[in-house]
């Protein structure tokens, strides 16, 4: 049995595009990038899906607190152990003004989190888990969210090459999502249900020959 665990924010918890002030909702299993990955790769494969909406790289959001993935990286690596692959997707947050982070800074955060996976040992026999960095799709400047994304747009076009580089420097696996699929034009954030299925598909495709 592979085990494979996927660390996000809103989009791997499966958040619905959200119209107007209406509380989020949350896709069935099936339908989020998660389940479509299970039921790609089949039987003999365990998927642990740790999406939280919210969370960031490596920021501590004054507004949302307890959403930095940093801190909650390695107890999470430790709860699943052993692991044999572990799918990072986050950054979508970083993108919020009130962090000030560029596009490189936000990419040098998921480096960090592909860096403690290196180092905890979590994986089989004591070894380390392989990593899947994926970097997420570009945003759309929208009213949904007032300001609190305001410049983000422009910068969520530049982070796949800088998720690129930083996965080279690490040898780690890379997937650009944008490449796959867009995001909502309902709020311009969020993955709608062909996009879930499109992004699981992807990362089923490229999961195969890691776990070869």
């Amino acid at each position: 049995m592979k085990s494979i665990l996927c660390y996000g924010d809103s989009n791997t918890w499966g958040c619905i595009p959200l119209e107007g002030q209406e509380r989020a909702g949350r896709f069935p299993p099936d339908t989020r990038w998660p389940g479509v990955l299970r039921r790609e790769l089949g039987d003999g494969h365990w998927i642990v899906e740790e999406g939280l909406s919210g969370r960031t790289t490596v920021w501590d959001d004054p507004l949302e607190p307890h959403r930095n993935g940093r801190k909650l990286l390695l107890p999470t690596l430790l709860t699943h152990q052993p692991l044999d692959l572990v799918i990072i997707m986050l950054g979508t947050n970083d993108l919020k003004h009130r962090m000030n982070a560029s596009a490189a800074e936000i990419a040098a955060g998921a480096g960090m989190l592909a860096d403690i996976v290196s180092a905890s040992g979590c994986g089989p026999d004591g070894r380390a888990p392989q990593t899947l960095l994926v970097c997420p799709p570009p945003i759309a400047e929208v009213d949904q969210f007032d300001d609190e994304f305001e410049g983000g747009a422009e910068k969520s076009h530049r982070l796949a090459e800088h998720y690129a580089a930083v996965a080279e420097a690490r040898s780690c696996a890379f997937l650009d999502a944008g490449a796959f699929i867009e995001s909502s034009d309902v709020d311009g954030i969020h993955l709608d249900e062909p996009q879930h299925a499109a992004l699981g598909a992807a990362i089923a495709k490229h999961v195969r020959p890691l776990l070869a």
